[in-house]
């Protein structure tokens, strides 16, 4: 992994901001430990279909240019741009911190999303097998999971995601923005290939997990890729699809923009001026009903090439419900121990 030259945009909360003399040096990956007590985390914003989410890493070594999550290294002092991408936050109790969770009598079974923030099976995850440890307590108290990941890592987690399907229910959704691998591999350096994620919805389908692909994020001047990324996918065995388009909170727009500068110079203003036109001027726009969709004739199109190419494929289904209350169950409920167990 060739290492990035640092450069952050300037941290809003930071006192002073550092500049090299001769240069940014190379920015090397490193670990730094999380002591929190606490792996749940909530979300309340009304365009997210899960309220509970598990990240056991801030950061993320797949430093995809357009990473919503960027500007959460800048609460802890860090930089949105390669600092978040090389500077990785490890929570080690996490599977321990989620087992408490689980015992906890106010836990009702609700479904947990792997991940909110940052990708939970990123390449540090091979090593450290923290998700893996938090999929074991998930499959232990037969609580519903959804999953969002790029990675290729997950195929090593596929007993834990039978197990659940079939003692409890998975959602799990391949992000897949882009087809074209030199495309992919400007924005999304460090992240499997497109060849390599439709070769992992081919193996979910197969071990019978139902896929789904999500077309995230769909940038403006690069939405050709749209109706390929989901031929591809359903071709491979994907059951569904969504999208969302590009969003540049914060520090997120000029990592994005310097990023896609160097990397795509001829389409960068095109892109620039379209993402403008869909945001009504500005890089963002933190609107509920419109943040992930956009607004104007540009964004209108996108959706519709989406739900047409979706609807012809046969991937317009919508998510399974998880009907009934809640399989969860406390390990050893049943019987004399199930008359102690609060659920």
């Amino acid at each position: 992994m060739t290492p990035r030259a640092a450069w952050n945009p300037p941290n809003p909360w930071a006192a002073a901001e550092i500049e090299w003399d001769d240069g940014p040096p190379p920015a090397r990956i490193t670990l730094l430990e999380d002591a929190t007590r606490d792996v749940l985390s909530r979300n309340d914003s009304p365009d997210i279909p899960f309220r509970w989410s598990v990240n056991p890493y801030r950061g993320c070594m797949h430093a995809c240019a357009y990473c919503y999550a960027r500007p959460t290294h800048e609460y802890l002092g860090m930089g949105a741009g390669t600092d978040f991408d090389t500077r990785i936050v490890v929570k080690r109790r996490a599977p321990e911190l989620l087992r408490a969770a689980f015992d906890r009598p106010g836990w009702k079974g609700e479904e947990v999303a792997f991940s909110g923030g940052t990708d939970a099976w990123q390449p540090i995850e091979a090593e450290l097998r923290l998700t893996r440890g938090c999929l074991e307590v998930c499959a232990a108290y037969r609580n519903p999971i959804r999953v969002v990941t790029k990675s290729a890592l997950l195929e090593r987690d596929l007993d834990l995601l039978q197990e659940l399907a079939r003692s409890s229910r998975v959602l799990i959704s391949v992000s897949l923005p882009f087809l074209d691998p030199a495309l992919a591999r400007a924005l999304e350096p460090w992240a499997p290939s497109p060849a390599r994620r439709l070769r992992l919805i081919e193996r979910l389908a197969r071990a019978g997990l139902s896929p789904g692909v999500l077309v995230a994020p769909a940038i403006p001047g690069l939405d050709d890729q749209v109706p390929r990324v989901l031929a591809a996918a359903g071709a491979a065995g994907a059951e569904r699809a969504a999208w969302v388009l590009l969003r540049l909170p914060g520090s997120v727009a000029p990592v994005f923009e310097q990023r896609l500068r160097a990397a795509l110079p001829d389409a960068a203003a095109r892109v620039m001026h379209l993402v403008r036109e869909t945001r009504e001027g500005r890089t963002y726009d933190p609107a509920f009903p419109t943040r992930r969709r956009g607004t104007g004739a540009y964004a209108a199109v996108i959706a519709q090439v989406f739900a047409r190419h979706a609807s012809r494929l046969g991937l317009d289904r919508s998510e399974p419900p998880l009907d009934g209350p809640s399989p969860f169950r406390r390990p050893g409920a049943g019987g004399q121990l199930g008359l102690f167990d609060p659920t």
